[in-house]
């Protein structure tokens, strides 16, 4: 099982980035697929996650209507638009897989990371 995450970079404030994140040894059919981040200094959290089993999608609270999750289980890889970004969403940014949309401690699978740097 691997989660590969791809896309993130340098952007100015107000700008757009696609995170992908790329799923191998297992369907992402069967599972659910989230994105998290971890800013400096902070805690991991939940930015957006998508249950391929049941349909349903949450979003963390700061998204606000900028973030879009989605996934395209012929290529096994799950999307994340952001646009209107802010300083604030500077962060390391994870991909991680399990049987529902769980919290930071019970996904089963993690990828290692991108950075998303968001400049004024």
């Amino acid at each position: 099982v691997q989660l590969v995450e791809s896309g993130g970079g340098l952007v100015q404030a107000g700008g757009s980035l696609r995170l992908s994140c790329a799923a191998s040894g297992f369907s992402i059919h069967y599972w659910a697929i989230g994105w998290f981040r971890q800013g400096p200094g902070k805690e991991r959290e939940r930015v957006a996650c998508i249950s391929n089993n049941d349909g349903n999608i949450y979003y963390g609270p700061f998204v606000k209507g900028r973030f879009t999750i989605s996934s395209d289980t012929a290529r096994n890889t799950v999307y994340l638009q952001m646009n209107g970004l802010e300083l604030e969403d500077t962060a390391v940014y994870y991909c991680a897989g399990a049987s529902l949309c769980y919290s930071v401690e019970l996904m089963d699978y993690w990828g290692k990371g991108i950075d998303v740097s968001v400049s004024s």
